[in-house]
């Protein structure tokens, strides 16, 4: 349950401002359709952290607990900088040429979360807690619980989310984690 509860709540808040948030508030706008974008963005993000996840799970595999404490703990401080860090989007990303707002949504999601932020905690996550399964669902109903909203809700919410406020809380808890998982207390140590 801890697996499912992190990943969610630190998506939900890394997504925040995040460019694939910005690109459901544009795929919203340009085609006024929520149902498709809301499936696309769905199946491209289980896609997409599917196999993070499965990274991070193959990794815990093949490398030494004691390198892999220190490999995620850095990599969480990491994250923490980076929530930081504003994301910019380009207008070229939502401008895909496609048969269908849902294929058009799926691509233009899919390729934009490769090695975003979301999807580098989502390998991390997932070889810290050995939770696969509960890794994607929870970092999934994260991105859904940060990007629904913005595609039904877009221009009347965007100015009102204290987007700094937002990726400070999500800085300060990847910050935790990497301080707990350098001491030994994270889940993937023996």
């Amino acid at each position: 349950m801890e697996a499912f509860l992190v990943a969610t709540g630190i998506v939900a808040l890394a997504e925040i401002g995040d460019k694939t948030q910005l690109l459901a508030f544009i795929l919203a706008a340009k085609y006024r359709k929520p149902v498709p974008i809301i499936i696309g963005i769905l199946l491209a993000t289980i896609a997409n952290h599917g196999f993070a996840g499965a990274v991070g799970a193959w990794v815990t595999s093949v490398v030494a607990p004691d390198t892999l404490r220190w490999v995620l703990g850095v990599s969480f401080l990491a994250m923490a900088g980076w929530t930081l860090i504003p994301d910019k989007f380009e207008e070229e990303e939502a401008t895909l040429v496609s048969h269908s707002v849902f294929m058009a949504t799926f691509i233009a999601f899919f390729l934009a979360e490769i090695g975003d932020k979301t999807q580098v905690a989502t390998v991390a996550l997932a070889a810290n807690y050995d939770a696969l399964v509960t890794v994607v669902i929870g970092t999934t109903l994260g991105m859904m619980i940060a990007n629904v909203p913005a595609v039904l809700l877009g221009h009347r919410i965007a100015d009102r989310i204290p987007v700094r406020a937002v990726h400070m809380v999500a800085a300060a808890i990847f910050a935790v984690l990497g301080v707990l998982v350098l001491m030994g207390s994270g889940e993937i140590i023996p």
